[in-house]
């Protein structure tokens, strides 16, 4: 068949699974164009920022929706599109296709979870055996990975990473010299960069002179996510003004409203992925920058029943699910089931929750939700993740 990436891009958006040779030509299209870019990608607003999207395909249909489709809107994703959703292939596939056929209006930068050690835990390399029958579409699109940027400057104001702040990182031209070349390191400046996160809003407390001490103007922290670090206000300050920026914008955290501003609007959080695992019950976000850098959080929910196709129409699940009753309990049980397959059930012979139509609600542990305060998410489900 001859390369045609209109025709591919067509069937993407349908969403068709494209062949194996196909995927492979694709990637290797892909890495001649990110080959082209630095580790810091610098892009000129307006422009469309996009949080986690996690493999949940028809909710990216429903981003392009209400953002407008490409090339008309110039779309910077911030990371994590593989892994928990039942679409990582597809979603992946179609990210891929308007990289090559739009390369100056979409913009993919690295998370945490384009990487291969994570995929393995977390669905991506799961998904590509059960739909191709064998690992080489997960070993594509893995290498591909390694090509992606690690950061986007808007307008010579806006930084844009998946994660945060390093303590090994003071500049932007430290981060222009990073090998990125390569699997995400277990630690290190390329680490925290997709693995970091803003220091939870605590209420402060009070020395005996009356002085309020906050804990969110610390230096760098240990995070709970076992990667990265936790930042504060003050480093958040510094490396603003030591780079000339305005502001920086992450994703990397759900956010139960969509979206979260921390450290006196000098940071915010986009999270894209509505009703996450299909039981969070969150709703999400994209943040659309004006020609005058102007910020607006354009919030939405999962995409409308009738625009998906059901679990039965293509044999891997999909549906909107209502969300779900979340307990201390049941959390727990989805943090321990981690390891367990899809219809699998504890030794106890206790089985996991299931959504609308028989579909698995899928769990949620610490390094999906990352470090939780009132302002990220809803007190139940925040109060089991300090």
């Amino acid at each position: 068949m001859a390369w045609s990436i209109d025709e591919y891009l067509e069937r993407a958006q349908k969403p068709q699974l494209l062949p194996e040779n196909t995927i492979k030509e694709l990637c290797i299209k892909a890495k001649e164009v990110l080959l082209q870019e630095g580790n810091v990608k610098h892009v000129a607003a307006p422009v469309t920022l996009v949080g986690d999207v996690h493999g949940q395909f028809y909710d990216v249909m429903e981003i392009f929706r209400i953002g407008g489709f490409c090339p008309d809107t110039n779309y910077v994703f911030m990371g994590d599109y593989v892994d928990r959703g039942h679409y990582s292939v597809e979603t992946i596939t179609l990210l891929t296709c308007l990289k090559v056929r739009y390369p100056d209006r979409v913009t993919l930068v690295r998370g945490n979870h384009e990487s291969r050690a994570v995929t393995q835990t977390y669905g991506f390399y799961a998904e590509c055996l059960r739909k191709y029958g064998n690992a080489n579409v997960w070993t594509y699109f893995t290498d591909l990975f390694d090509y992606l940027v690690l950061a986007v400057v808007i307008s010579d104001s806006i930084l844009c990473v998946h994660g945060g702040l390093s303590p090994s990182l003071h500049t932007l031209d430290q981060i222009r010299v990073i090998d990125r070349f390569r699997e995400i390191p277990h630690e290190g400046p390329m680490a925290d960069l997709v693995w970091s996160d803003p220091m939870p809003t605590i209420a402060p407390t009070y020395q005996a002179n009356g002085s309020a001490v906050s804990d969110e103007r610390c230096d760098f922290g240990v995070s709970p996510r076992g990667a990265g670090y936790l930042f504060g206000k003050d480093v958040t300050r510094k490396f603003l003004e030591i780079n000339s920026l305005g502001h920086i914008c992450r994703a990397h955290q759900l956010c139960m409203e969509g979206y979260q501003i921390l450290f006196d609007d000098m940071l915010s959080t986009v999270w894209s992925a509505p009703n996450y695992c299909y039981r969070a019950g969150n709703m999400a976000s994209v943040l659309e920058i004006g020609a005058g850098l102007e910020r607006f959080f354009n919030v939405f929910g999962p995409c409308p029943d009738e625009l998906r196709e059901t679990p039965s129409g293509r044999g891997a699940a999909s549906g909107r699910m209502r969300p779900q009753q979340t307990s201390r309990e049941s959390l727990l049980f989805a943090v321990n089931d981690e390891e367990l397959g899809d219809g699998q059930q504890r030794k106890n012979g206790r089985p996991r929750k299931k959504g609308r139509g028989g579909e698995l609600a899928l769990p949620l542990d610490m390094s999906d939700i990352g470090p939780s305060d009132d302002f990220s998410m809803s007190k139940p489900l925040a109060q089991y993740f300090t």
